[in-house]
């Protein structure tokens, strides 16, 4: 978006706490923080817990991590146009965080807007208080089912857990494969030895894996700016946070292929909203080894977003993937950390809100709520997107194989630190609130408290006609939107592109 696209500016303020925390995090210069500049409009994002200022942050720390990758490559100036001045500026407009938090929210495809919980996605009370289920795929909506007994009637779900403890639905969902966890209190959860140990890890893990030689950063045009062009990201990620991460660097010109195993479909309306800028195919790794090596083989990033160890037993743990492709950056995600009692279990963001404290936080009348956006997965995805790209840089100085390492339950932490609810929230968020799409196909839904109008876009692509939000990621000379439109999940050949996917349109 260009200064003259860009609606009536809000409060301008310099990089704030939260972005340098993020910035230190990801080991960033802070001389660089001064290159930010943000918009803060106080009707965005409306929260007990500071999720405005944490979204800001992420996206701020993304944008600036990329604006200094693109510093690095950007090549001589053409004739008449002057040589970049460094570091490009960054803008960080609250209002296009907003509408990029809630992205899946504001999409719509051909008119029509997606839903984003499953009927049996929601709080439920138990005998001794509540439990947070998550049943949008197939798969552990049936194994929620089976570990329950019942039927998928709703009232006959409800009746079923009404009868147990939250604690016993937690673990008995649990040890059948599904998703289910107990409401905790702030204080309840940082009594937990999961919570103890992911409080002792830093927000973003950043690691060498070998001592590869340093990476040689090709020049790179400067209309746009694309930090990532010619780039080669192997995603292997699903669900919100691990895509958004992916989504980001493809923007940034990165070549992305999303791989994902034939058995096991993504929900078609998320993978919309995650998929810009991105290629998606099919592959079955034990069955087709020898694809999955060759495109290893000119991959220059790796992202996974599996639950952890789940991939490691198919030799894509970073130190294998480093072993067969020295100079690799692996980016791993995961919801409770790769480590601690929880470290293998699955989990989402809604799930995350519940067992941190962050729903009781958020609720009220004595009914658990939630944040005003699926702020974990937006976040921890733009921080991870980040930690790539500096890892990138710092390969360009260090050399080595490079592993990040983020996790939505660290995230949390992170927003619960700063949690002095010193601003009331825009009314009740209570459990009937947290992610359920507006039924309306014709009027944008608000930015999560303010008008998301001046943040959206539309687009033709093979799955319709969409609606959706920008990027929030903003740098001066850099992508104003993605280079191609989502496409079908896994309709792609399993190979890489011809060159670098690049945008004709410069922002700012």
């Amino acid at each position: 978006m260009t200064d003259t696209d860009r609606p009536s500016p809000g409060s301008f303020a310099g990089p704030g706490p939260g972005l340098t925390a993020a910035w230190s995090s990801l080991g960033g210069d802070p001389a660089l923080l001064a290159r930010v500049t943000t918009v803060e409009r106080s009707e965005t994002l409306p929260a007990r817990l500071p999720v405005r200022e944490v979204a800001r942050a992420c996206v701020g720390a993304c944008a600036l991590a990329a604006a200094e990758l693109g510093a690095r490559r950007a090549g001589p100036a053409r004739p008449g146009r002057p040589p970049g001045p460094g570091v490009p500026a960054v803008r960080v407009d609250d209002g296009a965080v907003a509408a990029a938090f809630v992205s899946e929210r504001h999409l719509l495809v051909d008119g029509r807007a997606p839903v984003s919980f499953a009927p049996l996605s929601r709080f439920w009370r138990t005998a001794d208080g509540w439990v947070r289920t998550h049943a949008n795929y197939p798969h552990h909506r049936a194994r929620l089912l089976a570990a329950l007994g019942t039927s998928d009637d709703p009232e006959k779900v409800a009746a079923a857990l009404a009868e147990r403890s939250a604690a016993e639905v937690e673990e008995t969902v649990y040890a059948a494969g599904g998703l289910a966890v107990a409401l905790r209190t702030p204080a309840e959860w940082a009594a937990h030895e999961q919570a103890a140990t992911v409080a002792r890890r830093p927000l973003v893990e950043r690691g060498w894996l070998d001592s590869a030689p340093a990476r040689t950063l090709t020049p790179v045009d400067r209309d746009p700016l694309l930090p990532a062009a010619g780039l080669r990201v192997l995603d292997l990620t699903r669900v919100v946070a691990g895509p958004v991460a992916t989504r980001t660097l493809a923007l940034l010109g990165a070549d992305v292929l999303r791989l994902d195993p034939p058995g096991l479909p993504e929900l078609s309306d998320q993978h919309t909203d995650t998929g810009f800028g991105k290629r998606s195919a099919l592959l079955d790794l034990p069955a087709d080894r020898d694809t999955f090596e060759e495109l290893l083989a000119a991959a220059d990033v790796v992202v996974t977003g599996y639950r952890p160890g789940s991939l490691d037993r198919l030799g894509l743990s970073p130190e294998a993937l480093a072993e067969r492709r020295p100079g690799v950056v692996v980016a791993q995600l995961s919801a409770w950390g790769a480590y601690g009692p929880w470290g293998g279990r699955r989990g989402f963001d809604s799930l995350v809100q519940a067992a941190t404290g962050i729903a009781v936080s958020e609720g009220s009348a004595g009914r658990p709520g939630a944040l005003p956006a699926q702020a974990l997965d937006h976040g921890t995805g733009y921080l991870l997107a980040a930690a790539v790209l500096r890892a990138l840089a710092e390969q360009a100085d260090g050399g080595g194989s490079r592993f990040v390492r983020l996790a939505l339950a660290r995230t949390a932490a992170w927003l619960l630190e700063g949690a002095a609810p010193a601003r009331a929230p825009g009314g009740d968020r209570t459990a009937a609130a947290p992610g359920h799409a507006s039924a309306s196909t014709s009027t944008p839904v608000p930015a999560a408290g303010g008008s998301a109008a001046d943040w959206l876009t539309e687009t033709d692509s093979a799955l319709g006609r969409l609606r959706y939000a920008r990027s929030p990621v903003s740098f001066t000379g850099g992508p104003r939107d993605w280079g191609r439109p989502p496409g079908p999940w896994g309709a792609d050949a399993a190979r890489w592109g011809t060159g670098p996917v690049t945008s004709s349109r410069p922002g700012r």
